[in-house]
């Protein structure tokens, strides 16, 4: 008797099948909207297809990834020991005084007791967000928070809870739901938020959330990508800027935006870094930051202290261009840092016709989100002020999005 065998699904299939949401635009899009190519030395003029163009679109906020002296310092730190020193994880053998006097500067930076390095930002927060919580906690998140957040809170085996973007009624609703929750299971809770809120450039309301504090017991943990080098007084982030950053339990940020390299730190109590330190998976069982980026990352550190112009300069910049693409009545949300958003309507097919125009004969590059990243509809461009952007960049660009709202208002870019 021959038994029928049974049969499942090739995986490869279903994947060809199902490019996924971006994927299946691959044919058409790649190299120009998806993985375009900007080429050329970081800055505010790059080129792109050939061409030069105004870049709004890399998160160099200081323009501290193109100077000189910061370049100098990497290229002599890679002669030094190359890409490969240390090697082996800091628990092991990858440790080095080079590595401390960095999470040591950081601490005092942010005002915080301690700091634990991570190799990166995005792999970092999710390790971290496993390593706090056992199955017993809730986790309490910010809905619009970045993609690593819900990874790491999918990580969580316990209840998790998404609270309707920075608005508190909800948040204390799920508080009230976690605490009753918590009370059975004897865990805890956790919130997260966002310093600024990366593609909306709206800040988080921390303030509002460490206030909920006196009525629920929970810890907050920020991540302040966006914040970090670009807000409050000295620069150390949206928990300056908003006078919270004492009541602010973990603390984290990355070297990827205002530092114009690679890498990350979570900062706080001395005890919890400690605990963090020793069993975050991410980070003991990875390879040490290489001492080329620790380097550099302490002379990008110390010239957020000593050089003030860098962060005046950027704040001139995005009033310049904040003030001027409102007073031609653009739509920037509720931003409140230096992500400048630009919400237009109309449809993918129009946005895809408004971008090819920008690039290609206004010569203007920057980040375009449709459908299903926003409502169905809506059209956002994200623009990304540096301190290297100039007046005649900012001037070229208001004008040339006049230009282009003209034509999407009068039906140029509905292309069948």
């Amino acid at each position: 008797m021959i038994e029928n065998k049974i049969q499942s699904v090739d995986i490869f299939d279903r994947l060809r099948k199902n490019m996924g949401p971006l994927g299946k635009y691959s044919e058409v899009a790649e190299g120009y909207y998806i993985f375009p190519r900007l080429e050329g030395p970081l800055g505010n003029r790059m080129v792109f297809q050939g061409k030069e163009v105004i870049n709004w679109s890399i998160n160099d906020y200081l323009g501290l990834a193109r100077r000189q002296d910061v370049i100098e310092t990497d290229a002599e730190s890679a002669a030094e020991h190359g890409m490969g020193y240390p090697m082996g994880s800091r628990m092991m053998s990858g440790d080095t005084k080079w590595h401390e006097h960095l999470e040591n500067e950081l601490a005092s930076f942010v005002k915080k007791d301690k700091v634990v390095l991570m190799n990166f930002g995005y792999m970092g927060i999710m390790s971290a967000i496993d390593c706090l919580l056992s199955r017993r906690d809730v986790v309490i998140y910010d809905a619009n928070s970045h993609a690593c957040i819900v990874d790491g809170v999918r990580l969580h085996s316990g209840k998790r809870f998404a609270f309707t973007h920075n608005d508190m009624v909800s948040l204390e609703k799920y508080l009230g739901f976690a605490t009753t929750l918590c009370e059975k299971s004897g865990g805890g809770i956790l919130v997260i938020s966002e310093g600024v809120f990366g593609m909306q450039g709206d800040q988080g309301k921390l303030q509002e959330i460490i206030e909920l504090k006196k009525k629920y017991q929970f810890r907050f943990l920020v991540d302040d990508a966006h914040g970090f080098g670009t807000l409050g007084e000295t620069g150390a982030g949206a928990g300056e800027f908003q006078n919270v950053q004492q009541d602010i339990d973990l603390y984290f940020s990355t070297f990827a935006k205002s530092m114009g390299s690679i890498g990350a730190f979570m900062a706080g109590d001395e005890d919890i870094i400690k605990f963090l330190k020793y069993n975050m998976r991410s980070q003991i069982f990875a390879k040490s930051l290489p001492h080329i980026v620790v380097k550099g990352a302490l002379k990008r550190l110390d010239l957020m202290r000593r050089d003030n112009t860098l962060i005046k300069k950027l704040w001139n910049n995005v009033n310049l261009l904040q003030k001027g693409l409102k007073d031609k009545g653009f739509n920037l949300g509720d931003t409140n840092s230096c992500v400048t958003p630009v919400f237009l309507n109309g449809s993918v097919e129009e946005a895809m016709h408004l971008v090819h125009d920008l690039r290609e004969n206004f010569s203007i590059f920057c980040s375009i989100v449709v459908y299903p990243v926003i409502p169905q509809g809506m059209i956002l461009l994200r623009l990304i002020p540096t301190a290297d952007h100039t007046v005649e960049d900012i001037e070229i660009t208001i004008n040339a999005f006049s230009a282009i709202s003209s034509k999407l208002n009068s039906g140029a870019y509905n292309i069948k």
